[in-house]
């Protein structure tokens, strides 16, 4: 299906940065007793997320079965002691993908886990963008002046099996790769060995899903996978944003969007919509902050108003059309997000949740965002007008090698 199944009886907290979302995802795991499952692209053991460390290693200890999935590049390595520690207490955990000594010169390489859930008790769900990672802190700079601007949000509900339905599945799925794996090697020493061997491939236990499906709208889970679901969360956003009266905002950390959703956002904006995007202003990486401005012009011209966020790190993926339509999650729209990565995010029908997110962007415009002027970027300098070809040149690139364009 390629839509969103909207479904009625959720009860939808927004939780903005890690003041807000640690304390609520900390609480939840403190009071499970069955079970909780975790998915992060980053696990960064040090302040906020030493906190999150340490709740998982209490709920293990006290028997409630603990899975963590921790994506190969945004968590390279995990400290000895806290591998120690999560070994020991029954922390179930797994990295995705580790890069390996080719690192990413495999294309294949560039298929990451990025989405940010988290199921507690097959009750309540977490789901965002993000990461078990302090605001304060930067994997690649260290420590931040300004806290890091992001959103989650706290779910309960029918969506919840949904979640815990994801979760589950992936985890089988690397636990079968796994014993797949080991069942290759074996095979192999065993032929080098001239003796058989025969290792059965055996699905862990406790993989039920959990809760209700009711049929009213309201909210939805939507993910992104190289299956079955390439296109699920891009074709969530242009459908609200084709379906748009009056508004649309977005807030979007790394926006490179491909040709659709860009034609859909100035469609928008030609027709009378009100079309805001809250992009980010600071460098951060040469691609995101150079390709991303090579695509400023055709927006601005359509009317489109874009808004640089410069207080700090945006790291938000948030949109609000109409005042009733919301979405927060882990996808970014660029093409890793949208083509290559495994994404998550949840997407609410509800106009007082969608007023708040939209209260929060508007005061985060005028506290720190500055507005484009259309002139002023279409007279930026020629090195900056080159390196913006050049970034979005090797975009497609990039996108070539893994079988897709932009």
């Amino acid at each position: 299906m390629k839509g969103q199944r909207m479904r009625a009886g959720h009860e939808v907290q927004l939780l903005e940065g890690g003041t807000e979302y640690f304390p609520a995802l900390v609480a939840a795991i403190e009071q499970a007793s069955l079970e909780v499952r975790m998915e992060t692209y980053i696990f960064h053991f040090a302040a906020a997320g030493e906190q999150v460390a340490q709740a998982l290693v209490r709920a293990a200890s006290r028997g409630v079965a603990v899975f963590l999935v921790m994506d190969g590049i945004g968590t390279p390595r995990v400290p000895p002691e806290w591998a120690q520690r999560f070994n020991q207490a029954g922390v179930q955990w797994h990295q995705f993908s580790p890069l390996g000594r080719l690192g990413l010169l495999i294309p294949g390489r560039w298929r990451r886990m990025h989405r940010k859930l988290c199921v507690v008790d097959g009750n309540v769900a977490f789901c965002g963008g993000i990461n078990i990672l302090d605001d304060y802190i930067d994997p690649n700079y260290g420590q931040l002046e300004s806290a890091r601007l992001d959103y989650a949000v706290r779910v309960s509900g029918p969506l919840v099996a949904d979640a815990q339905a994801a979760l589950v599945q992936f985890w089988v799925r690397l636990q079968v790769t796994r014993q797949l794996e080991r069942l290759q090697f074996r095979r192999a020493r065993a032929a080098l060995d001239m003796t058989p061997v025969a290792v059965p491939v055996r699905v862990p236990d406790g993989v039920a899903t959990y809760g209700a499906v009711f049929e009213h709208a309201a909210a939805s889970l939507v993910l992104r996978d190289n299956v079955l679901n390439r296109t699920r969360i891009e074709w969530a956003y242009r459908k609200a944003i084709a379906s748009a009266h009056h508004e649309v905002l977005i807030a979007n950390a790394y926006f490179l969007p491909g040709t659709q959703l860009r034609r859909a956002l100035m469609d928008a904006a030609r027709r009378g919509v009100r079309v805001r995007l809250v992009l980010q202003g600071r460098y951060e990486y040469f691609l995101q902050f150079h390709a991303a401005r090579q695509l400023y012009g055709e927006l601005l011209a359509a009317g489109v108003e874009i808004h640089e966020y410069q207080a700090g790190f945006l790291h938000a993926k948030v949109a609000v059309v109409d005042g009733r339509w919301a979405t927060v999650g882990s996808s970014n729209l660029d093409p890793l997000s949208l083509q290559l990565a495994r994404e998550a995010n949840v997407v609410v029908e509800n106009r007082a949740f969608a007023h708040a997110l939209q209260t929060r962007l508007e005061q985060v415009m005028v506290r720190s965002g500055r507005k484009m002027d259309p002139q002023a970027h279409a007279e930026r300098p020629l090195k900056q007008r080159i390196l913006g070809g050049f970034a979005v040149g090797l975009v497609r690139l990039m996108l070539f090698l893994t079988g897709r364009r932009y």
